[in-house]
């Protein structure tokens, strides 16, 4: 005899299903289309053939996407390391027993609620008419141009924009993870004589080192794939020096004609992303362990 749907089993599979199908219908396939699409030369419209692998190769010989490539990974680099340090550093203080603690907390958060391309178009204007404008005033050299018009500097404005935005959100994760290490940890410490460093390194560094794990591992991931801080503020120039992996598959796929050519860039993009992201969880779960 056939056993009858429980009511709550109808609710688990009307909640699942629409968000199965939704889940492959935005993501799977749009993905597995443009795989597909990455061993032709479809422009973007109008007729395609098949061309096999040599997409993936003229990935290797063009010097723009090889260009793109080194500017990611510097930004991404610089970006990890200062938002991770400065999350840490902020999360310790917020941490600490001070007054309005909570709400320090709310507004220090506000950067991460606002969208990329908003704070991009607030910065730029900061960038291209406020500081020079003081830099004139208060004859200070540096400033009396627009950092964004320099071909040497300008990844060093979008790199400020991001990393203002990237940490409210780390920081709060590190926040999470100082408030699961036990009080009598550091009062046992504090009885041993160490230092207020000696016991960061030594007892509050390790015992929250899986959220280190989890900070690195989104925001090497989130750098690599910045794309809207490059769209508000330099669309990739002075001279594509700024141009990101993301914004040139965007540029050049949606309107250069090289759909085909930019899909095959974006899976190698993926499966960068995600070698760097299981070589991170590899090298600091083994980090945990001798810990």
């Amino acid at each position: 005899m056939k056993k009858k749907m429980s009511n709550r089993d109808k609710t688990f599979w009307a909640v699942v299903i629409p968000v199965v199908i939704l889940f492959f219908a935005f993501n799977t396939l749009p993905m597995i289309k443009g795989v597909i699409y990455s061993f032709t030369n479809y422009k973007g419209y109008g007729t395609y053939d098949y061309v096999g692998f040599r997409n993936y190769a003229d990935l290797f010989t063009d010097s723009r996407v090889g260009k793109s490539y080194v500017f990611t990974f510097k930004y991404a680099l610089a970006g990890t390391i200062l938002v991770n340090v400065l999350s840490l550093i902020m999360a310790v203080g917020l941490n600490s027993k001070i007054r309005c603690k909570s709400a320090l907390r709310g507004i220090y958060f506000v950067p991460n609620i606002l969208g990329g391309l908003v704070i991009g178009y607030i910065f730029s204007f900061i960038f291209t008419y406020i500081l020079p404008t003081v830099g004139n005033v208060f004859h200070i050299g540096f400033l009396q141009n627009s950092i964004l018009a320099s071909e040497k500097y300008a990844w060093i404005g979008v790199l400020i924009v991001g990393v203002w935005q990237a940490v409210a959100m780390n920081t709060i994760i590190y926040i999470s993870g100082l408030q699961t290490v036990p009080e009598e940890v550091y009062e046992a410490s504090m009885l041993d004589g160490a230092s207020k460093w000696k016991q960061f390194w030594k007892v509050t560094f390790p015992l929250v080192m899986p959220f280190v794990t989890i900070n690195l591992v989104l925001s090497t991931k989130n750098f690599l794939m910045v794309f809207d801080q490059i769209m508000s503020l330099t669309k990739g120039g002075p001279a594509q020096s700024t141009e990101s992996i993301s914004y040139l598959i965007y540029k050049n796929g949606m309107d250069g004609g090289q759909f085909g050519f930019q899909s095959a860039n974006a899976v190698i993009f993926f499966i960068v992303i995600v070698a760097i992201s299981l070589f991170q969880m590899t090298v600091m779960n083994k980090k945990e362990e001798q810990l």
